[in-house]
């Protein structure tokens, strides 16, 4: 029995140094759900600068504890969406937007997929009347002679 206590005694010790080294929970006020919403989406819409592919409400980087108290900041002093979005960017640079924005150095990532499914299309097609235009030929002399010996050798006894 005392085996058993001292057991979940341990067990709840290292319960509390983990959740200690966790950090504490955020935990942000908002007034208007509105804005707690305006919150969350753009937090998820950014990515962490430190983290591989994480967007910030889900890190737990400092940098990305930073930018959501900017974030937070900013929407209480009464910012747009585009304000935050551009001081983010601005600051952290392009690499911070999940989705980067359509300008002179992202129309090739833009338009890639896009062409590249025309490029496909207009190659089925070609290849479809090329194959077309191949069986559809009409039979020389030369081959229409031997096709019509070809029938009329296996109809003679």
């Amino acid at each position: 029995m005392a085996v058993i206590r001292l057991t979940l005694a341990g067990l709840a010790l290292l319960l509390m140094a983990g959740l200690a080294q966790a950090g504490a929970i955020e935990v942000r006020e908002f007034d208007d759900p509105v804005m707690e919403q305006r919150y969350r989406s753009l937090t998820a819409s950014m990515r962490c600068p430190t983290c591989e592919n994480q967007a910030i409400n889900d890190s737990d980087a400092p940098v990305s504890r930073d930018m959501r108290d900017r974030i937070y900041m900013m929407l209480q002093d009464g910012r747009a969406d585009m304000e935050i979005r551009d001081h983010m960017v601005e600051r952290f640079g392009d690499y911070v937007l999940y989705n980067p924005r359509l300008d002179g150095r992202t129309y090739l990532l833009w338009g890639l997929p896009g062409g590249l499914v025309v490029f496909g299309g207009i190659l089925v097609v070609l290849v479809v009347r090329a194959r077309r235009n191949a069986s559809a030929r009409a039979l020389s002399e030369e081959e229409r002679a031997r096709l019509e010996a070809l029938i009329n050798r296996g109809r003679t006894p």
